[in-house]
């Protein structure tokens, strides 16, 4: 889920700080806040946590907050940081590089765009001081929203009013670039199921989950509204992201059905093929004997999502084999009435890399071993391109 990171420090505007919350998530943005120690005179972090459905952040020498999350996260964990309203105060320290709270030095460390949104008395904004630190930070690469024009709290008229949150939204759609899968929705299945065979043994895949959380993260970048269904992982499900937790194939199926309909369905999940027929309601013990476990198939997903009534647009599937990919993904194609098939290797299962080509019946494009996220990412324009297109 793309994440802003709203700074929010002591101006009257502040108030407006919770409208831009709210659109914010509207807009399928995560919106994580913080604020200084005198915006707290002007909202109350409840009303800010509550409207952002996260934590405020807001002490630097916090031992559980730089456990937990540190300013350095803070200052890398965004796509956008956003500083609304931006004083003068602020925006003097961020020029002369000071870090004495948590808010500038999350400023100070960060290497993402920032976007300042000023509000301040007409004559602050004027001040030879204030107009010299706005110009060495629009050199430095921030970029500014407003202020407007206008009547002023103090009861003065001049310019100093923070920008609209509309003009705000504007703003950061054009420094967040385009999102071209905006009004798209998409299922990503991750990780693998488990299929118990009594309370504390079962049959599994192996399967870290990474490369299936990396691709619904890159599908959110780019504006889609994500859910994942994912089994066992090796790796967290993104914060802000609707994430539904399902441990065998069926309760992975149901929940599959439960999100129907949408634009797009990818299973990158490492689905079990056969589960027990019956399972035992307590342990089994060892008995030095052999043992004869009857399975019967599970509920083939990807088949399914790709007969159903409410088959999505674009369904996706993967093949991890260890023989005969390129045939076996063929098969594969054309049995699950899939309109992609990604083949990758074995080997790829619990590393950090993964070398993937995607088979369709028009073309099949091979691409180098690369990073998990790096796969991600050429998934997603390929999906972007096949949605340009108007492909079928």
């Amino acid at each position: 889920m793309p994440t802003i990171h709203l700074i929010i420090s002591g101006g009257i505007a502040a108030y407006k700080a919770l409208e831009l919350i709210r659109r914010l998530r509207d807009a399928g943005w995560r919106v994580v806040p913080v604020m200084t120690r005198s915006a707290a005179h002007f909202v109350t972090p409840l009303s800010v946590a509550a409207l952002a459905g996260e934590k405020v952040y807001g002490d630097l020498f916090s031992l559980t907050d730089e456990a937990e999350m540190g300013h350095i996260r803070l200052a890398r964990d965004a796509d956008l940081i956003v500083v609304a309203p931006a004083t003068a105060n602020i925006m003097a320290k961020m020029a002369h590089g000071e870090a004495d709270d948590l808010a500038t030095a999350v400023l100070l460390a960060t290497d993402r765009p920032v976007l300042l949104a000023p509000a301040m008395n007409p004559h602050m904004w004027d001040h030879v001081a204030t107009r010299e630190n706005v110009k060495t930070l629009a050199a430095r690469g921030m970029h500014f929203v407003g202020p407007n024009g206008g009547d002023m709290a103090c009861g003065e008229v001049g310019t100093g009013r923070m920008a609209e949150v509309p003009d705000i939204l504007a703003a950061i759609e054009k420094i967040s670039g385009a999102r071209p899968l905006a009004g798209k929705t998409a299922i990503v299945t991750a990780g693998a199921t488990q299929e118990p065979i009594d309370p504390v043994r079962f049959i599994t895949n192996g399967s870290s989950g990474r490369q299936g959380v990396a691709i619904a993260k890159a599908l959110a970048r780019a504006g889609a509204k994500v859910t994942l269904i994912h089994g066992v992982m090796q790796v967290d499900a993104p914060v802000g992201m609707n994430a539904i937790f399902a441990r065998t194939a069926d309760e992975m199926w149901t929940a599959v059905q439960q999100v129907l309909p949408a634009d797009i369905f990818i299973g990158a999940a490492a689905v079990a093929d056969y589960a027990p027929v019956e399972i035992a309601g307590q342990k089994i013990k060892k008995s030095g004997e052999e043992m004869t476990i009857t399975l019967r198939p599970t509920v083939d997903i990807l088949k399914s999502v790709g007969n159903h009534t409410r088959r999505p647009k674009l369904v996706i599937g993967f093949a991890l084999e260890t023989e005969s990919h390129f045939e076996n993904a063929q098969a594969k194609l054309a049995a699950k009435k899939s309109d992609w098939i990604l083949i990758n290797d074995v080997s790829a299962m619990h590393a950090e890399d993964n070398k993937i080509t995607l088979l369709s019946s028009a073309k099949n494009i091979e691409w180098p071993a690369i990073s998990k996220d790096s796969v991600a990412r050429m998934i997603t324009e390929e999906i972007v391109n096949h949605f340009a297109r108007g492909e079928p």
